[in-house]
């Protein structure tokens, strides 16, 4: 999480994840500069570094083993992490623009996303070919295209297009797989045949003669098909036509070659060279644009154009990380002087490797060399996933070593580290406030008398005839970076006990306390933020008429929620209706406090946090609707007390029992893995006390699923009970609607003689 002791002055915002950013971050997290926060948006969580890829499509590395996971190095480095698709820039305002979110500001912009195939200039190969670039979507290709030749009857022909190192790497591989594939099939390997095209008079071009004669020598002896100056030209379901008109029908036709720059790049007036990519000077700094800079396959070098390769992204990271930070700073920027020579080792596909450097090339005991390799890649993968004691200044305490502000700016910035006033003293001021909400668009509702449309000293709002007011307030400190998502989490999770008693919500009023800090960087974190949270109130109905908003320590976001109910409160699900017979159901997966537990302590993966978000932006209300549909007749959210504690607040005012199967609980991806490690929520403690309401707890003591029902939960799913006949419906309802891992759960038993009210089965 960002420090909330040290006001941010400046913002470098980095798109993207490739080799030259995740060097950057590892550099500000051993090293942060005070006064800077730094934000990455990128596509995907997990970035594959590419030297080891073809390991991992060859069946040597798993997929943990290859990728660098941005959320949990974002962490470390303090970084904000905003999962989102880039879809431009408005460089005049300092914004990124992105898909399905608001607009990030920055001071200095960094962009590393690699290339993009420009598949379009041959007809057919968008349509029918596997392109492996950009480089971090090629793992859902390849997953794609495996189970294709797995379940392809007979011979599979394959076409690689592209004879670099890439395409033959990538040929060896694939085909050292999929034989071991066919053969664990009990099918035989020579039913798969593979071709290489390269459009130049030879394979891997850049390399030299020794090192390409030692890969056609192992081309041949695999009875790969070397197709040299045959440029394709069409391709179809069918196959491809090559430049002479050779017409070679194909099953798989995987794309390496002919790749450009991100076509947004071409709306942003950055000078751009003639495939699209970044034009850049010694200092990797736009040439026409001083707070942008790129790095990696997206920039070209202008003073000498580069090879696009891994090697020289990963050099780029120091001075890169450099001159982000001496940009800010107004020092002098350092130059990235690219090496001559580089290393290649290059993989044949079956943990063997042929090196090349410049003129030399070493094909002999291509094992060794490949255990070289494998403990270079090994090494700077680890840079990446064990993270060292951060510098002292990670506390935020330090001052800002001589950010340049003006004279308002500077103002600010001494405001914002003075001693904050209390009271009203505290609270955002008019100017910020109004920018911020001023974009904001809630709903309309024609009960909302007076709202945050024409705004006064209170909200006003009718109450509907026939109708009673149900009302709850929720409210918690930020325990994500991203304030969007955070926005959408809060109000989720505010709305919860409205649908789960059955309401309809009707209007909210919202409580933030934001960092201080410059006027710009409080407005934003202000407009992100409830810019989230409005998508998720007007989702459900519920006008937005007001609020406040103060100063506070830590990012904090909660609202007041109203709602209606039918007055006669015949349609009200309440917690202690459940009976003697009927189902207990969960509609979401548990294990929300464990996993973020483990993100705050970096023990936990990327994958796993985007998943636990997911679960917790879905909103409980068409669940909530479905299961009054279906005759429910108790029904509760789960929150911070956990599975257990909301069990025993709906079995005691019921007058009943529960039986709860622990190996039915459905459990968020990773959670079972961090509570065996021991990493626990804060609030697990004062949940366990409640373990005296179990009825056999020495006996489920040893399950793995047992510390999960103390498990504290964050906007979690709804915990009811449907008579006995209708839960088949109920939970096939449910599902369709996208509560996918909804289950029975647990059945409620009359009340017997015991104390203990909670039957544990295993």
């Amino acid at each position: 999480m960002q420090s909330p002791e040290q006001p941010v002055l400046r913002d470098i915002v980095l798109v993207g994840g490739g080799h030259s950013h995740v060097g950057v971050l590892k550099r500000f997290g051993m090293k942060p500069l005070p006064g800077v926060r730094l934000t990455v948006i990128c596509r995907d969580t997990h970035t594959p570094y590419s030297g080891m890829l073809p390991g991992y499509i060859a069946g040597h590395y798993s997929y943990d083993e290859v990728h660098i996971d941005l959320n949990t190095l974002a962490a470390f480095a303090g970084a904000r992490f905003y999962r989102a698709d880039v879809i431009g820039l408005d460089r005049a305002a300092g914004k990124v623009l992105c898909q399905g979110r608001p607009p990030v500001p920055y001071d200095l912009l960094s962009i590393n996303i690699g290339s993009t195939p420009q598949m379009s200039q041959v007809p057919g190969a968008a349509e029918h070919a596997v392109a492996v670039k950009p480089i971090h979507l090629f793992n859902d290709r390849w997953l794609a295209l495996l189970q294709r030749v797995r379940q392809h009857a007979g011979k599979t022909r394959i076409a690689i297009v592209g004879a670099g190192a890439g395409g033959v790497e990538l040929t060896l591989a694939m085909q050292h797989r999929l034989r071991n594939e066919l053969n664990t099939l009990g099918r035989d390997p020579n039913e798969l045949s593979f071709h290489l095209f390269s459009d130049s008079a030879s394979i891997l071009p850049t390399h030299n003669s020794r090192v390409r004669s030692s890969f056609e020598r192992v081309l041949t002896a695999r009875q790969v098909v070397t197709h040299i100056n045959s440029q394709v030209t069409q391709v179809s379901a069918r196959g491809l036509q090559t430049s002479d008109g050779t017409l070679l029908d194909m099953d798989e036709i995987v794309w390496v070659t002919q790749a450009g720059g991100a076509p947004w790049l071409q709306q942003t007036g950055l000078a751009l060279d003639a495939d699209g990519f970044i034009e850049v000077n010694d200092h990797l700094q736009s040439v026409n644009d001083p707070a942008v800079f790129a790095a990696g396959d997206i920039a070209t070098l202008v003073s000498r154009p580069l090879p696009k390769a891994g090697v020289f992204a990963v050099r780029q990271a120091r001075p890169l990380a450099a001159n982000l930070g001496r940009a800010v700073l107004g020092q002098a920027l350092v130059r990235y002087r690219p090496q001559r020579d580089w290393l290649a080792l290059i993989s044949t596909g079956d943990r063997e490797a042929i090196a090349s450097r410049g003129a030399l090339g070493w094909s002999a005991q291509r094992a060794l060399v490949w255990r070289w390799k494998d403990w270079i890649d090994r090494r700077f993968m680890d840079k990446f996933q064990t993270f060292p004691v951060m510098d002292e200044t990670a506390s935020g305490k330090a001052k800002a070593p001589g950010i340049k502000l003006d004279q308002e700016e500077a103002a600010q910035a001494i405001s914002a580290i003075a001693m904050r006033c209390g009271g009203c003293g505290a609270k955002v001021g008019a100017t910020v406030l109004s920018r911020a909400l001023g974009a904001l668009q809630p709903i309309e509702r024609d009960d909302v008398l007076i709202g945050l449309h024409a705004p006064d000293d209170a909200a006003i709002v009718r109450v509907p005839p026939g109708k009673a007011m149900v009302h709850t307030v929720d409210f918690f400190r930020a325990f994500i970076d991203d304030p969007y998502l955070f926005g959408k989490v809060a109000a989720n999770h505010a709305l919860g006990d409205i649908f789960a008693m059955g309401g309809q919500a009707q209007s909210a009023t919202a409580i933030a306390t934001v960092p201080a800090g410059l006027e710009a960087k409080v407005e934003d974190v202000l407009f992100q933020m409830m810019t989230g949270a409005v998508e998720v109130l007007n989702e459900a109905g519920c006008a937005l008429v007001g609020g406040h908003t103060g100063e506070g320590r830590e990012l904090a976001l909660g609202f007041a929620i109203n709602g209606l109910v039918d007055e006669d409160l015949h349609t009200v699900m309440k917690k202690g209706g459940m009976r003697p017979g009927d189902v207990l159901l969960l509609t979401k997966p548990i294990g929300t406090g464990t996993l973020f537990a483990a993100h705050a302590r970096l023990q936990t993966r990327g994958r796993w946090i985007d998943a636990a978000l997911a679960s917790m932006i879905q909103s409980n209300r068409l669940g909530a609707q479905c299961l009054q549909n279906h005759g429910a007749t108790a029904c509760t959210d789960l929150t911070g007390f956990g599975l257990l504690g909301h069990l025993v607040e709906m079995t005691r005012p019921s007058g009943v029992d529960a039986e709860l199967y622990l190996s039915a609980l459905p459990l968020l991806d990773g959670a079972r893995e961090t509570a065996a490690a021991g990493i626990l929520s804060s609030l697990q403690p004062a949940n366990v006390r409640l373990r005296r309401a179990l009825r056999n707890q020495a006996e489920a003591i040893s399950h793995p699923n047992y510390p999960l029902i103390f498990d504290p939960q964050t906007a979690g799913g709804l915990l009811a009970t449907v008579p006995a006949d209708r839960a088949e419906a109920c939970i096939a309802a449910l599902r369709g609607l996208g509560y996918d891992k909804t289950v029975a759960i647990g059945r409620v038993l009359a009340q017997g003689d015991a104390l203990e009210p909670i039957v544990l089965t295993c």
